[in-house]
């Protein structure tokens, strides 16, 4: 028994690899700036919450620093240039769905969220 597990392990292995990686749909893209002291505000307050939370499950932070979304070796496109700190852009297929310019605070950044994740993806809020 032994030595036919081990005859088929290779195989195994070599399906496994070949079945499609899942793809996350969406991604939030937080545009930071060194200084900026709404930045701060918001990872005072959120950004050890975010990502345990089914919005962040749903579409994952990654900072970007302003100097960086500004220049043209982005993965993504732009509806139009940034120009505040925080800018939080929903990034789907390459292509920035909507955004939330500033931080408003935490009360309102959720409610934000959960809005422009129901009109601009296939996010669905979770009940309770």
């Amino acid at each position: 028994m032994h030595h036919l597990f081990a005859r088929l392990l290779p195989f195994l292995i070599a399906v496994i690899a070949m079945l499609p990686t899942p793809i996350r749909a969406a991604e939030l893209i937080m545009v930071d700036e060194p200084g900026c002291v709404w930045c701060a505000q918001w990872e005072s307050d959120l950004g050890m919450i975010y990502p345990k939370t089914p919005e962040g499950n749903f579409a994952p932070l990654k900072k970007i620093g302003l100097r960086k979304i500004r220049s043209d070796q982005l993965a993504f496109s732009l509806k139009r240039p940034v120009s505040f700190t925080p800018t939080f852009l929903l990034i789907e297929g390459g292509h920035e769905m909507a955004r939330i310019e500033g931080y408003p605070g935490e009360d309102f950044f959720w409610g934000l969220l959960e809005r422009m994740l129901t009109e601009h993806t296939t996010y669905v809020r979770p009940e309770g």
